[in-house]
């Protein structure tokens, strides 16, 4: 056995510049993959009434056939991570497109809600694979000098995975039944399969002589907890027993989980990461711009369709300049470019301040100045996510090992999961208890109260109350951005600082 094969990590010959020579075709090759499975994060949303026409489906069904595919693929990020790097990176990358393709066939063909539900837990633990591969194998290829242009195209296809899915989906019903929604993404595997095979350079790093099984479990368990709760909050009830329990047992395995890799010899996620403030600051941020970014867009699909009367598609179209905002500025390297400028601090600063400068936009002109003022708040935060992103995704997987690259991935996944799910039960939660002290109706959920309105004055104040609502959580929201990107920039400084001095580049060489 060779010194190769036995303990590095193994890295595909370097080109004169850049990295591997078919870096940009890899590149190309695993967004594509990347992009797939994004899609499928959002394109069920659109299908839900058919769904529940032809499945004779219940509420508690649609939420399951959502929640199982997140569920699975949130709990699974740091074990599929792990799984990456001491396996094979491509080995992984290969066994997510198989079984994302084997989920999506099942899932086009399932006759029952148990069998479409059971197929998107399939295409979770393919999803897991594919999230966290594609960002490692993208650290592996390319060098420094061209690794946050990678990144940030990378991260577009985050974005605009999260536009086109409604869209893709909408289409697709206006033609189609419901299952082809997932059968579109069979050639995608396919496709991905053989570039991937005939392209994508292997890479691992062996650690010791048995993979962390007991990690593996508890890593698993705490995480699908945790995130269970936060999906089922808004539903059931933040005080409700099934939440409760479900954040108790999974604050309380994660705590045991991280116990156990203090002390294991080869531990799937060295806890020592969260001694270095460049990971700290740029965890404490990936949270706060998926926090800030999911919260908005959950609100303002309910204000766009709710209030201004849009329909679901026409509501995703007048959300979709967010993204195209990423795509564009992300494709002209504009971030790429400031970043060697203002460094990662001053970039992250700069792209989570104009984030919250976005949703205080939307806040004060989002009702005065209808959709121009939305339009205007979504372009900005738009920009501020091309900027800020990327560079908290370079910042993370920089202050990781290479040979742990997998499980930066992870992390850097689960980070936008709890940021997604926070979001979205904070603000939503804010946004409730504005509109609840404004209405004097029993009902909670602006349909019910509009339902329950004496006459059209009434509906117009309800209207009002679910506006004002709207404003103070994206107030809410824009504050608790821009403190986390104060608090992410202050903490890569120190550690740039702490890097810089003497006694930090000794630190940093042991």
């Amino acid at each position: 056995m060779t010194a190769t094969t036995a303990g590095n990590d193994r890295k595909p010959p370097a080109a004169p510049t850049g990295g591997h020579p078919q870096r940009w075709l890899i590149l190309g090759v695993i967004c594509v993959a990347q992009l797939t499975v994004l899609l499928d994060n959002t394109v069920l949303s659109v299908a839900i009434p058919s769904l529940t026409k032809e499945l004779d489906a219940s509420t508690a069904d649609i939420q399951w056939m959502i929640n199982a595919y997140s569920l699975v693929q949130s709990g699974l990020l740091l074990t599929a991570g792990n799984a990456a790097d001491r396996y094979g990176r491509k080995k992984m990358l290969l066994t997510g497109l198989a079984l994302f393709g084997i989920g999506s066939l099942a899932a086009g063909l399932a006759q029952s809600s148990a069998q479409l539900i059971a197929a998107r837990a399939g295409m979770g633990v393919g999803g897991a694979l594919l999230m966290t591969t594609t960002l490692a194998v993208v650290v592996q290829i390319f060098d420094d000098t061209e690794r946050v242009k990678a990144i940030a195209l990378w991260s577009t296809v985050s974005s605009l995975g999260f536009a086109a899915g409604p869209l893709l989906g909408g289409f697709v019903l206006d033609h189609f039944w419901w299952g082809a929604i997932f059968l579109i993404n069979i050639p995608v595997a396919l496709v991905g399969l053989v570039a991937v095979a005939a392209l994508v350079p292997e890479s691992k790093h062996k650690q010791g002589d048995r993979p962390d099984l007991v990690g593996a479990v508890l890593s698993t368990i705490g995480m699908t907890a945790v995130v269970y709760a936060i999906i089922s909050g808004p539903d059931h009830g933040w005080t409700s027993a099934q939440v409760l329990v479900s954040a108790v047992l999974g604050a309380a395995v994660l705590a045991a989980f991280a116990l156990w890799e203090l002390r294991t010899p080869h531990p799937m996620l060295d806890m020592h990461f969260f001694r270095n403030q460049r990971f700290v600051g740029a965890v404490a941020g990936a949270i706060l711009v998926a926090f800030g970014m999911t919260g908005s867009l959950f609100l303002l699909t309910q204000h766009l369709q709710f209030v201004l009367g849009y329909g679901p598609l026409d509501a995703g179209l007048r959300t979709a300049p967010l993204a195209l905002t990423v795509v564009v500025l992300n494709l002209t390297g504009v971030g790429a470019r400031l970043l060697p400028k203002l460094g990662t601090p001053g970039t992250i600063a700069l792209g989570m301040a104009l984030v919250s400068a976005g949703l205080a936009a939307i806040a004060v002109l989002g009702g005065s100045h209808g959709y121009g003022g939305m339009l205007f708040g979504l372009v900005v935060m738009g920009a501020g996510v091309a900027l800020s992103m990327p560079a908290m995704a370079n910042a993370i997987m920089s202050a990781i090992p290479p040979e742990k690259a997998g499980v930066g991935a992870g992390i850097n996944g689960t980070l936008a999961e709890f940021g997604n799910g926070l979001g979205v039960a904070v603000l939503g939660a804010v946004l409730n208890s504005r509109f609840a002290a404004l209405v004097s109706v029993s009902a909670v959920s602006l349909p019910a109260a509009l339902a329950a309105a004496d006459g059209p004055a009434e509906r117009a104040r309800i209207s009002d109350a679910f506006a004002s609502g709207l404003e103070t959580s994206q107030l809410v929201g824009a504050v608790a951005v821009l403190a986390g990107g104060l608090l992410a920039a202050v903490l890569l400084r120190r550690a740039e600082r702490a890097g810089a001095s003497p006694s930090g580049q000794a630190a940093a060489g042991a």
